[in-house]
């Protein structure tokens, strides 16, 4: 089955054909660095987290291309930006502040395993790119200068509102869309802004001193790093109107060419029907949701829903997601102590491994269904079944025998493969994040074990009290014991 993805530009699934072969190049909206990321946040960017993944787990070579807004994002018909203004608040410069929150971000895409970008381009940095696409449009007559800013005419581009489905004679002023004397119309939107004295952030361009509007940036950005037609622009599905179709017009009048092949965007994360936000006030940094839930419980909270779905948030909700995480990763985690010992025989069981080959196919086939995570996870708790009945045959009233190496060897590499690599919720499994994370479960893990150990010995020497005491630490820290006629297991509360 081939991969098949739902293209929101033409609103129906399609087969993915990349450009050029071997090859994909995709470009994501990425943060505005003005605040601490919240789990609002980690549902989008690890929703294309997993899709980056798996489109190199096909073989394919991906150019990411993530963007950082640090100018432009206008508010209001003032023109001053969350940047600015934050700023001003904190008393710092807004750079200064840009790359507080912009180390923020990536500490926390690190945290949750979300692989880094390979390109991550700041709009500051690429204000001669902007100006030179704004002086194209111009040349074309798809803009008009005013007063010191410049609007794009919507007017002059007839596929304006493709992707939204929104009629331009339907549409009106609000929001980020501002009305103001000086434009010709209501739904033009600013490419270029004039800068007042005040305006921090400021650059010169041919129509005076001033900063970009917050579309141009992304068009400018990704037509530098993927060409002015690339293979997938995602996102969220918030932005699709009014950002993502002022992208499409300003890029394709300017080049006359399709500007992004496939968009795939993702749903919001909720809160009792509304979407998680800041202004709202309804929303949890990542930060904090990581000092009480383990990154890859966050990860299978996320992908719990299908990306282009929203995502109900709530505290029963994420502590049900940690819990079945964890009987998902339960059988992996004890095939790697298993592989610890030296006493397993050597060998494997070739229909178990050819069981395993079933499961790899429903896995990708899910996968190959528009990036269909829950429907893989569904496979990975099918695994986990199967796993557990061969581990633990006397819980099925089988017979005692053992599994050998080989057979354990082949059920750990696909879990790393496939819980792993693709979906990132193994443990430090297929992570590219910073050095000191590697190898931090395996580690942990390893503690864990030495605890049991000790706790047996205490048994052992009818010393109850230290037994006890070593069981009720770890419950505290999450961690559960279990006695049977095999020894103690653990898993995570």
């Amino acid at each position: 089955m081939p991969l098949v993805v739902y293209n929101s530009l033409t609103r129906r699934k399609e087969e993915f054909l990349p450009l050029h072969p071997g090859r994909v190049n995709l470009y994501v909206c990425g943060p505005t660095a003005y605040d601490h990321a919240h789990i609002g946040h980690a549902r989008t960017y690890v929703a294309f987290d997993v899709i980056v993944r798996y489109l190199r787990y096909l073989g394919y070579k991906v150019r990411y291309v993530q963007n950082i807004t640090d100018v432009g994002h206008l508010l209001d018909d003032s023109g001053e930006d969350r940047v600015t203004r934050r700023a001003a608040r904190e008393r710092v410069e807004p750079m200064e502040l840009v790359e507080t929150y912009a180390r923020s971000y990536f500490e926390d895409m690190d945290a949750l395993g979300v692989v880094r970008p390979d390109i991550s381009p700041r709009a500051s940095g690429h204000i001669p790119e902007q100006i030179e696409l704004i002086k194209k449009l111009l040349e074309k007559g798809h803009a008009y200068a005013a007063d010191g800013s410049v609007y794009f005419d919507v007017r002059s581009f007839p596929d304006y509102g493709k992707l939204s489905g929104r009629r331009l004679e339907d549409q009106e002023a609000s929001g980020r869309v501002e009305a103001r004397e000086e434009k010709r119309h209501p739904e033009d939107f600013a490419l270029w802004k004039k800068a007042g004295p005040e305006h921090i952030l400021q650059w010169p361009s041919p129509w005076g001193w001033g900063f970009p509007g917050w579309h141009i940036e992304c068009s400018a950005m990704a037509g530098k790093y993927l060409g002015e037609t690339f293979d997938i622009h995602g996102g969220g599905l918030d932005n699709i109107f009014p950002h993502n179709e002022s992208e499409i017009a300003q890029s394709e009048a300017a080049h006359g060419k399709p500007f992004a092949r496939y968009w795939l965007l993702a749903g919001p994360l909720m809160v009792n029907g509304v979407k998680m936000s800041k202004s709202l006030n309804n929303f949890i940094r990542i930060k904090d949701a990581l000092e009480t839930y383990r990154p890859e419980a966050l990860r299978y909270f996320m992908l719990s829903g299908h990306y282009r779905n929203p995502v109900d948030f709530s505290e029963v909700a994420l502590r049900g997601a940690a819990r079945g995480w964890d009987r998902v990763i339960a059988p992996a985690r004890t095939v790697r102590e298993r592989l610890l010992s030296e006493e397993l025989a050597e060998g494997s069981d070739e229909a178990f491994l050819r069981v395993l080959e079933e499961y790899k196919a429903g896995f990708v086939a899910a996968m190959n269904d528009d990036f269909n995570a829950p429907a893989a996870l569904a496979v990975l708790f099918e695994l986990t079944r199967t796993v557990n009945s061969l581990l633990h045959p006397e819980e099925d009233g089988g017979g005692a025998s053992q599994p050998g190496r080989g057979t354990l060897e082949a059920i750990d590499a696909l879990y790393r493969e496939l819980a792993g690599g693709v979906l990132g919720i193994l443990p430090e499994a297929g992570r590219r994040g910073r050095p000191d994370r590697e190898g931090r479960a395996e580690r942990e893990a390893g503690l864990i074990r030495l605890l049991i150990e000790l706790r047996t010995e205490a048994r052992q020497n009818k010393n109850w009290g230290l037994s006890d005491t070593i069981r009720d630490r770890l419950a505290y820290l999450g961690v559960v014991l279990e006695d049977g006629k095999e020894g103690t297991r653990w898993r995570y509360q």
